[in-house]
């Protein structure tokens, strides 16, 4: 599975190097594309709807939804129901897994926030003297901000589970004790 933010050709070099890689599209980047030019006033009553569609139990519903918000916002907003038509085959990818696997997968937060918290402890070096010297810092970077991941995931059994019995031929030697 690999969640990406609709970066030109980053599908198909995933595709390429791992041919068996499920797509999805993030929802938060889609919702933030979005929500980019509407109006304040429309934003809260626009996010209930567009949660309606994310929010889904089945791709079905999230569809229907779907075709509730063209009705509704088309008129104002066009650009927004073309958008998530065009691309809906990456947007509904998490449909096919069950819901504690979707909190997981439908966003590159985690990735995102990884990457905020690389800048932030490099932006005060501005200058490195040798490759060697930026390699150190970033390698004591990643293990600062690394002490973070050890907080245990919401229903990690349960998932864990569910990604064995979805990529059964995947998970070979892996230890569920």
């Amino acid at each position: 599975m690999a969640c990406h933010d609709n970066l030109s050709g980053f599908v198909n070099a995933i595709n390429t190097a791992f041919p068996k890689t499920d797509s999805q599209l993030c929802i938060i980047h889609q919702i933030r594309n979005s929500t980019k030019y509407v109006s304040y006033k429309d934003l809260k009553l626009l996010m209930a709807d567009l949660k309606k569609i994310y929010g889904s139990v089945s791709e079905d519903a999230a569809l229907y939804a779907l075709e509730e918000f063209g009705e509704k916002w088309n008129s104002k907003y066009p650009q927004i129901y073309k958008s998530w038509e065009t691309n809906w085959a990456e947007l509904s990818t998490f449909f096919k897994y069950p819901d504690e696997m979707r909190r997981l997968i439908y966003t590159t937060n985690a990735v995102e926030g990884f990457h905020r918290m690389l800048r932030k402890f490099t932006k005060t070096k501005t200058n490195f003297p040798t490759d060697d010297s930026l390699k150190k810092s970033i390698y004591l970077s990643i293990k600062e901000i690394s002490k973070k991941w050890y907080q245990p995931i919401r229903d990690w059994g349960i998932i864990v589970g569910q990604f064995m019995m979805f990529y059964e031929d995947r998970f070979t030697g892996y230890r569920t004790s």
